[in-house]
């Protein structure tokens, strides 16, 4: 396992701690369904992703999501497969970060 995934209460831990950046992997338009304050949209399906992903800093801790979790389960794979070791994914996307988020 290259990365962990974790709940939106451990998200919203992490995301406050220095030198961690947030990665949206979704579509543009998969915006309408909730964002996380400061994320960086890079989509996964995009044509300049592994680009956008390879130029990112490494030795940063990197919390990513996407609607479910699936697609940033699979961004984590490709990123930890390209040298990146701090990575979490977020268990049930925005979805679940939604239902905390309201809580």
């Amino acid at each position: 396992m290259n990365h962990k995934n974790i709940t939106p209460e451990e998200f919203d831990k992490l995301s406050k701690e220095p030198n961690t950046e947030i990665i949206d992997v979704r579509s543009p338009e998969e915006k309408v369904e909730g964002f996380i304050e400061g994320a960086k949209v890079i989509n996964i399906m995009g044509p300049s992703f592994a680009e956008d992903i390879k130029a990112l800093d490494k030795d940063k801790t990197y919390l990513v999501y996407c609607r479910s979790g699936n697609r940033s389960s699979t961004a984590c794979g490709f990123m930890a497969s390209n040298g990146f070791d701090k990575l979490y994914n977020l268990d049930g996307g925005i979805q679940a970060w939604n239902q905390y988020a309201k809580s």
